[in-house]
């Protein structure tokens, strides 16, 4: 330690010197002291103070000795890493061979291709019911004779609780595919995808969508000489129940491109509506019907059925490439199958919570507001997460919930990251980010051949700024562990 017997006016330049090191060298607060100094170092250069993070690191195996800690009982918004918390949690209730299963039934007679009366399609919240999918499943009712349909089409959502959402209440941005919000028979995400191909020899622009939908308009943009920058904004789109319409111009400078949308004017059955129409056309069908909303009538005849991929592929799609649609599917089947009542938010943050209590979590610090991360109230602590991630590792399912996130430098949301360092490919880490929040969470295994559980929380103005620090520890404990 230095020693100074001079008043501050009267030290020399060496001595003040040695002052300002000494103040940069030494921890930002006691919280500090067990984080790595490559880590500290990045903090500080992110000026990113100590008091806003949460870390834990500590060994995935049943000794749980922490290697690193600061902040682990203080609660943090986590961003997109509250995925882990809701599909660990499905794999465990709901079963590693749990699927959705989308139903057809007849209410009528079906005679020679004729169905006289309705067809109802029972929804079971199918967080994957794409394109391909859903024509799959009428191509089910063509081979079971269906051709005519001389009745209504009624969707039957009562799987869970109907809710009133709105899609701009997150961040004002309705159109934004992540804030679709989620439905028992959610249909391709409830998104179109609009590709742009500019045709300079023509001057025009070749404009194509999916998934095709009757009745829905889709007028292409002008062609224009600018420079691309913000080709979304500069087309100027106009998206409601009738199609599409664009104000401005695409710039032939930005070529191909592809643009995916919420259609939030649209409702759900407005959609699904303009979807199924084209594609029973175009599988030969007939039907001049209403789409309504119902329910499965007591004596309706079942005709098909569609069974979603198992909840492991499911949760890789969710992890991996942080699909908050998928995952509010996910919080809402839970509370439906374990309450035996229309699924919604409250009753999936307590079946949660009781989980996570039964197997000893304190889980008095967890807020959950849909499950999925994108919120400004879920909260979480690095402990709890933490503890989730080590009792995860002992799971039967423990397989499955590590290949369900990104693999560091390769895949997912993590493929851009630490490539060229040795961690690259011995790490699986979920990753989170909103707004003055930067997340990482998952398991390291080190070039001990040790695993870790590995947790790392910022909620600071300058969090994506912090992006070096969590790679700086992903790298030591890699190193280190």
């Amino acid at each position: 330690m230095l020693h100074f017997t001079k008043p501050l006016a009267r030290f020399s330049s060496l001595s003040i010197f040695l002052v300002s090191l000494f103040q940069a060298l030494a921890p930002a607060s006691a919280a500090a002291q067990n984080l790595p100094p490559t880590v500290v170092g990045a903090l500080r250069v992110a000026h990113i103070p100590t008091q806003n993070v949460g870390v834990l690191v500590q060994e995935a195996d049943s000794s749980n000795r922490t290697l690193v800690s600061a902040n682990p009982t203080q609660s943090f918004n986590p961003a997109s890493v509250m995925k882990l918390v809701t599909t660990d949690a499905a794999l465990e209730l709901l079963g590693p061979t749990y699927v959705w299963k989308t139903r057809a039934y007849t209410d009528g007679i079906l005679n020679e291709g004729v169905l006289t009366g309705d067809l109802i399609i029972k929804g079971g919240g199918d967080p994957k019911l794409v394109l391909e999918n859903f024509w799959l499943f009428l191509r089910q009712l063509r081979a079971r004779g269906i051709k005519d349909i001389r009745g209504n089409l009624v969707l039957d959502r009562s799987f869970f609780a109907e809710t009133v959402y709105d899609p701009s209440q997150f961040d004002g941005d309705p159109q934004k595919p992540y804030n679709v919000g989620p439905n028992a028979l959610l249909l391709n995400y409830k998104t179109i995808t609009l590709r742009f191909v500019p045709d300079e020899a023509k001057g025009s622009v070749i404009t194509t969508m999916d998934p095709p939908m009757a009745g829905f308009s889709l007028n292409a943009p002008r062609l224009s000489r600018e420079e691309c920058g913000d080709w979304r904004g500069k087309l100027q789109a106009n998206v409601d129940a009738n199609g599409v319409a664009f104000g401005g111009a695409y710039p032939a400078a930005c070529g191909i491109q592809t643009w995916y949308l919420h259609p939030y004017r649209m409702d759900s059955t407005q959609y699904l509506s303009a979807m199924f129409r084209q594609m029973w056309i175009d599988l030969g069908g007939s039907f001049n019907g209403r789409v309504v909303q119902g329910v499965v009538a007591p004596n309706a005849q079942l005709v098909a059925e569609w069974q979603s991929p198992a909840v492991p592929e499911v949760i890789r799609d969710i992890n991996k490439f942080s699909n908050n649609v998928m995952a509010r599917q996910v919080l809402l089947t839970i509370a439906a199958e374990m309450t035996g009542q229309p699924g919604d938010t409250a009753n999936g943050a307590r079946t949660i919570r009781s989980w996570l209590a039964d197997k000893g979590i304190d889980a008095n610090s967890l807020v959950i507001e849909n499950g999925a991360g994108l919120s400004r109230v879920e909260r979480l602590t690095p402990m709890l997460l933490g503890r989730l991630l080590a009792q995860a590792f002992r799971s039967p399912v423990m397989p499955e919930f590590i290949s369900s996130m990104p693999l560091v430098g390769f895949d997912g949301t993590m493929r851009k990251r630490l490539k060229m360092e040795s961690v690259a490919g011995q790490a699986h880490i979920k990753t989170g980010s909103l707004n003055d929040v930067r997340s990482i969470a998952g398991y390291v295994q080190a070039a001990s051949g040790k695993y870790y559980a590995v947790v790392f929380l910022i909620n600071h103005p300058a969090a994506a700024a912090g992006q070096k620090a969590q790679d700086a520890l992903l790298q030591w404990v890699y190193e280190n562990g």
